[in-house]
């Protein structure tokens, strides 16, 4: 589980790299790929919350 959360928090401080690096050049292709890789962290968030709370769903019955 601390995997998972630490891979999530860099791909987190990566999509915020990409911002300051769209910021400090103005080059489009920074800020869409902060966009792709935030996009699909948010989604693998998402998807390891909801196996959690399976997971705590399953022991309660």
């Amino acid at each position: 589980m601390l995997i998972f959360r630490l891979l999530i928090g860099l791909l987190l401080v990566a999509g915020i790299l990409c911002f300051a690096a769209y910021i400090a050049t103005g080059q489009p292709r920074w800020r869409r790929l902060g966009m792709v890789i935030i996009k699909w962290t948010v989604l693998a968030g998402l998807g390891f919350a909801a196996v959690l709370i399976l997971e705590r769903l399953a022991l309660l019955l």
